[in-house]
């Protein structure tokens, strides 16, 4: 007797593969009746809210806030805008912190207890960590920077 070219393992495996097929046809049939192709324009419209939170119902008029184009600010202010205090001249302080690997450090200044970032390019003598310098400050990219450092 001859035996069929199929095994059983074979057969589940076919069966397996059909009813997958036919759930994968079941869904994509369903998603159509369900979608919404042809809703209305009204349907698709979203708002948002005074918080800021995505709704489906359209805000209140009453609450309405009028803004001025004038008012609104898109890039950073302008250098001649901006509020700009000029930095003391010249100051007395101490090194709180040096490291001449990196070249950088840290001076305190004496009457007003801030800590003032120094490079080595700014350095008129060598300095070392709790020497009494003297200095002047620069505006720099993030704050006030200590320059021409010379020790007492």
């Amino acid at each position: 007797m001859a035996r069929s070219g199929q095994t059983q393992n074979k057969r589940e495996k076919e069966k397996k593969k059909l009813k997958k097929r036919k759930e994968k046809e079941a869904k994509k049939q369903e998603r159509k009746e369900n979608s919404n192709k042809g809703a209305s324009f009204e349907d698709m419209i979203a708002y948002v809210d005074a918080d800021g939170n995505l709704t489906d119902t359209p805000p209140d008029p009453s609450q309405k806030v009028e803004v001025d184009a004038e008012d609104i600010e898109i890039a950073i202010p302008k250098k001649e805008d901006r509020d700009y205090e000029e930095p003391e001249t010249d100051t007395e302080g101490k090194v709180s912190f040096f490291d001449h690997s990196k070249g950088f450090g840290f001076i305190i200044g004496k009457t007003t207890g801030e800590k003032y970032f120094v490079h080595v390019s700014g350095l008129i003598d060598e300095i070392e960590e709790n020497d009494k310098v003297s200095f002047e400050l620069e505006q720099g990219m993030k704050g006030l920077n200590a320059v021409r450092v010379k020790r007492i």
